[in-house]
């Protein structure tokens, strides 16, 4: 979450940082970790979980790099649904607190919302 974070202060007007990307990428990986994570949490699983949390966000059309550190994550949660619903939540705090603080500096955020 803090690349996330600091894709949103600081480069707010790349794709990766619009609020589709940045809530539907930790979302759509923190799902694809918790699945990949049904078959076990090794390290292997969670670089598999990368790759395909990647290929999901592309396939999506809401490419977000930083979200696949939270399908790694994901492969190693015990609490399934709770991981994918926090990883929810983090983002769209993200995107209130990048509105506010880009609003302060002058910057322009986001340049779309979906």
């Amino acid at each position: 979450m803090a690349a996330s974070m600091a894709l949103i202060m600081g480069v707010p007007h790349l794709p990766l940082a619009q609020p589709r990307n940045v809530v539907g990428g930790q979302t759509l990986s923190a799902l694809v970790g918790v699945l990949v994570g049904l078959f076990g949490d090794s390290l292997w699983l969670g670089a598999l979980a990368g790759g395909l949390a990647l290929g999901a966000m592309m396939a999506a059309r809401m490419p977000h790099s930083p979200a696949a550190a939270t399908a790694v994550l994901g492969v190693s949660v015990d609490t399934n649904v709770g991981f994918v619903a926090l990883a929810l939540l983090a983002a769209v705090v993200l995107v209130v607190v990048g509105l506010a603080g880009n609003r302060l500096n002058g910057a322009e955020y986001p340049r779309y919302f979906w």
